[in-house]
């Protein structure tokens, strides 16, 4: 009886942990904010701690976004360079919470969403530390994480714009770096 309930216990434990779930029915880590939903504020805000502002589009029931939770941001590693270097905003693709744009308009979550063409979840908006005046979040951003990824390449695409490589001119889009970084992995030279 011992042994039965020793295995039953080791197989919960190596069960992905359940990320926790607002009331909203969104998940929630500990590095997401709860702002007032005002862009250059939030952005404003994320500079001064020295970390770069990012917009998490997620739904109520997301799959996608179960897995994203479940899977990656499970990790520690993972969830604590987000937590260390970005600012995270998460925004409901059919909320309602108004939402206060780079160019000064304010609509729900769920028209902004229209807006800035977010049309599935996850979908990950990574912003610039300057947003040029009259620009929306979405002609600002620096890059898109359209969907849920796995581990190394989420930890890519965060790793590569907290570095701000897009801005480096040795012709490394994201693309070459993420092989690159695979490549390192794979061999044993990445931890």
């Amino acid at each position: 009886m011992k042994h039965w309930i020793l295995g039953a216990a080791m197989a919960l434990m190596a069960l992905p942990a359940v990320a926790e779930i607002g009331d909203d029915g969104l998940h929630k880590q500990p590095w997401m904010r709860e702002t007032f939903k005002d862009l250059a504020e939030d952005l404003d805000e994320a500079n001064a701690e020295g970390k770069r502002l990012v917009l998490f589009f997620e739904q109520r029931g997301c799959i996608y976004c179960r897995k994203m939770h479940e899977e990656v941001f499970s990790d520690p590693g993972i969830s604590d360079y987000i937590g260390e270097n970005f600012f995270v905003v998460q925004m409901n693709i059919y909320g309602d919470v108004e939402v206060v744009d780079f160019d000064g308009e304010s609509l729900p979550e769920k028209q902004m969403a229209r807006k800035w063409r977010v049309m599935f979840t996850p979908n990950i908006v990574f912003l610039p530390e300057e947003v040029p005046e009259g620009q929306t979040a979405v002609e600002a951003a620096v890059a898109v994480m359209p969907g849920a990824f796995g581990k190394g390449t989420t930890l890519d695409m965060f790793t590569w714009v907290a570095e701000s490589r897009y801005l480096l001119d040795n012709g490394e889009d994201f693309q070459r770096y993420h092989a690159r970084m695979i490549q390192e992995r794979n061999n044993g030279s990445f931890d």
